[in-house]
């Protein structure tokens, strides 16, 4: 039978691949802080002595972990998200993105391991915003177009699969910068930085994701569920948000167009205009509160502190 931890209170034995980036290690962390067994898993070199260095793209070596360490659900966190590398290199978006995603969803079903899969915003085109669930996803870049593959691919191989969408992931990481520590180190140097005012989506604390995510475990969620920050906010606004809460210059922070960007050769890829997600349907299975830009940036700045104390 497959497995489901549905209304059991249990300690679970956990694979999370992607464990050395942004959302994985906090994963790993809110899991461990739980009491689950967690196994974490990387391409690389990673934050974790005990992490185990997979290449999700090599079918041989995916099979034979999961099936030596028989973990009772896979967190699939490993992605290639560097959207304009995927434009440029859509062969290695597709290798990492999808043929990886069909070997962990392939194993998963043999080892009848239960599949939680992040997948993102950018599965839809932003003519709308405010998507829920159901909403047709047309991405327009490549990765996009590898993340809802990505998702086809874990419908289609594993029967006991969890998809959450997330947007703009942001938070403290040793090796990684993600849009807020770009901003929050740009401004502190006196840099003057460059900021889109018409791309909107709902930027999301990895941290408050996390618990998202461990929650959902040990309800036994399946099905696809968008799991983003609970505000729509522009990429412009976000930065000043951000000056605000860290006390620095929003003066520096210069307002631009998606255009601007496009026509001068820096974004390589299309971003959807609009691509910020509705989270009505998680918030009625979950009691986990899923935090605006404000109090997530809070959190962030409690953490910067309680890091030099």
């Amino acid at each position: 039978m497959p497995f489901s931890n549905k209304g059991v209170n249990l300690k679970l034995k956990i694979l999370v691949t992607g464990a050395s980036g942004l959302l994985g290690s906090k994963v790993v962390q809110e899991l461990q802080l739980e009491g689950h067994q967690v196994i974490p898993t990387s391409h690389s070199k990673s934050l974790y002595p005990t992490s185990i260095i997979l290449d999700i793209t090599q079918n041989k070596d995916v099979y034979e972990l999961i099936t030596k360490t028989k973990p009772n659900i896979i967190v699939h966190a490993a992605a290639e998200t560097k959207v304009d590398l995927c434009e440029k290199q859509p062969e290695y978006a597709h290798k990492v993105n999808v043929q990886g995603t069909r070997n962990i969803a392939k194993a998963c079903q043999k080892a009848e391991t239960k599949l939680i899969y992040i997948s993102t915003d950018y599965v839809f085109n932003g003519e709308t915003g405010n998507y829920i669930e159901e909403d047709k996803t047309n991405p327009i870049n490549t990765y996009g177009l590898t993340k809802l593959q990505g998702e086809r691919e874990t419908k289609n191989n594993c029967k006991n699969y969890l998809i959450l969408r997330t947007s703009v992931n942001f938070g403290w990481h040793q090796h990684k910068p993600n849009f807020a520590t770009w901003i929050i180190a740009s401004l502190r140097q006196g840099k003057t930085i460059n900021v889109v005012t018409d791309h909107y989506n709902t930027p999301t604390l990895t941290d408050n994701l996390a618990q998202v995510i461990v929650e959902t475990i040990e309800k036994d969620v399946t099905g696809v569920y968008h799991t983003s920050g609970s505000e729509r906010i522009s990429r412009y606004n976000f930065a000043r948000k951000i000056a605000e809460i860290f006390n620095l210059n929003p003066k520096l922070i210069k307002l631009i167009k998606m255009k601007d960007l496009e026509t001068s050769g820096i974004w390589l890829a299309k971003r959807p205009a609009d691509s910020s997600l509705s989270i009505f349907k998680i918030q009625n299975v979950i009691s986990t509160k899923i935090l605006n830009v404000e109090k997530a940036l809070k959190i962030m700045k409690r953490q910067k502190a309680q890091l030099h104390t």
